[in-house]
């Protein structure tokens, strides 16, 4: 793509890097055959390469962001899905995000949009705050049909969007080291730092615990990190990048201590659109004199929890089931990190009968905060993902990322878990929540009788 800017724009590192961005694109139009708005919507602006031109227009222009330039940006779910497809290998993840950040610095939005972005800036990157909304959800849901009548209809999805019942306490006691009872991958004893997240510890607390135990049972020692919380995501894809580098710094500092000390296996993530913004800190980082070197090492030792486990013999589990697992690979996953075979591979080895989702490289309509700030596309595009999901007769879907379990669960009666649960139930953790009527379908793997020696 021919793009007109001015050597006195080029001088921005911004305006630099998506200069370098656009040129890549051909406008080929690859893109809007995989983008999920695009195929939901059919209008150019809402695929790819219509919000490139946008883009582009804004950008060399120098112009404020537009109302229709904000809207249909706003309406990208960033699930890379273009990044896949993309022949010309176009790093639309990074040029959007340039976009989000000019639009929150020259856009004029409304005051309900600006109440509901700082209230979610606000309250979900902190569980202690987000615990108390929670408790006052169910006094808010009342006023649902209110909200939306007087035109509050994001308010009002968020509310829908909260469990209905009080999530467990978690078993895991918060930041400290969990030692491993025995060592299962050979000699060396492994250690890895282990994000807890924000949202997800409050929302369904038992991926946390069940990615410790899976992990302690087989030889690997825990540790959590006190300081380190919320990787950044949510406020970065709204275009608050100065929230989201400081966020990314105080992860960096509580873990570099940890990293200093040496005999150190990684960074485990079990939430995917965590690790994908965790992966790329090295990136967010990068004009950082301070952080880039750090922030380069960090992402680079960051793995995703089945990413990390497929990489070891985890033994013949000790609970067979017959059930049917649909497997939702998370946009953040398949897209964003590129893992694909690694779950399936895991459930499947665990005795699970893996099922594959038509159309999964369509967004469930999650996409972190995108199914509150643009709620009836989410919805159209949940009901899409369910309806294909349900239509291979599955017991349970298993996915790895926290956002698509909430926005799953609130559309179906399957049970939604997250992989690694499944994982840790096979392996002899406790059933997972939302299974309890298939507990009937799972048997304790017999012991393999000794073999007796002919002449014994």
């Amino acid at each position: 793509m021919h793009t007109n800017f001015t050597a006195e724009q080029l001088a921005s590192p911004r305006i630099a890097e998506a200069e370098q961005i656009l040129r890549r694109c051909v406008h080929c139009g690859f893109c809007t055959a995989t983008c999920s708005t695009y195929v939901l919507l059919g209008d150019e602006r809402d695929s790819p390469r219509g919000r490139i031109y946008l883009i582009k227009d804004m950008l060399e222009n120098a112009k404020p962001a537009s109302g229709a330039v904000t809207f249909h940006i706003d309406r990208c779910l960033s699930c890379l899905s273009c990044m896949t497809t993309c022949p010309s290998g176009v790093d639309y993840m990074h040029l959007v995000d340039l976009a989000r950040v000019h639009i929150e610095e020259t856009g004029g939005r409304g005051f309900k949009d600006r109440l509901m972005r700082n209230l979610l800036a606000s309250i979900v990157p902190y569980p202690d705050r987000f615990r108390w909304a929670l408790k006052a959800a169910g006094l808010g849901r009342l006023f649902v049909p209110l909200l939306n009548r007087l035109g509050f209809g994001q308010m009002a999805a968020m509310l829908e969007l909260a469990p209905k019942t009080r999530p467990p306490a978690p078993k895991y006691s918060g930041p400290g080291i969990a030692t491993a009872e025995a060592n299962e991958f050979g000699a060396k004893r492994k250690r890895v730092v282990m994000l807890a997240g924000c949202a997800q510890q409050v929302l369904r607390p038992e991926i946390n615990d069940a990615t410790i135990r899976l992990l302690v049972r087989r030889g690997v020692d825990v540790e959590v990190a006190a300081g380190a919380g919320c990787c950044g995501a949510l406020v970065l894809h709204m275009g608050r990048e100065a929230e989201a580098i400081a966020q990314a710094k105080r992860n960096i500092d509580a873990w570099w201590s940890i990293i200093e000390r040496g005999a150190f296996d990684g960074i485990l993530i079990n939430a995917s659109g965590c690790g994908t913004t965790v992966k790329d800190y090295g990136h967010l980082l990068r004009n950082d004199p301070e952080y880039a070197r750090k922030a380069a090492h960090v992402g680079g030792i960051t793995k995703d929890v089945t990413e990390f486990l497929a990489g070891h013999d985890l033994g013949a589990p000790v609970q067979w089931s017959s059930l049917r697992v649909a497997y939702h690979s998370a946009c953040s996953m398949q897209h964003g990190q590129r893992i694909t075979s690694e779950p399936r591979m895991l459930l499947k080895k665990a005795g699970f009968a893996v099922v594959e989702i038509p159309e999964g490289h369509i967004c469930c309509g999650s996409a972190g905060s995108y199914n509150i700030l643009q709620p009836e596309i989410a919805k159209e595009l949940r009901t899409r993902k369910l309806a294909h999901i349900e239509s291979m007769s599955p017991d349970v879907v298993a996915t790895g990322n926290i956002g698509c379990i909430t926005q799953l669960a609130l559309g179906t009666e399957l049970p939604i878990v997250h992989t690694i649960e499944l994982l840790d139930w096979a392996y002899g953790g406790p059933i997972p929540r939302g299974l309890e009527k298939l507990k009937h379908r799972v048997s304790d793997v017999p012991k393999p009788k000794p073999v007796a020696l002919a002449g014994a």
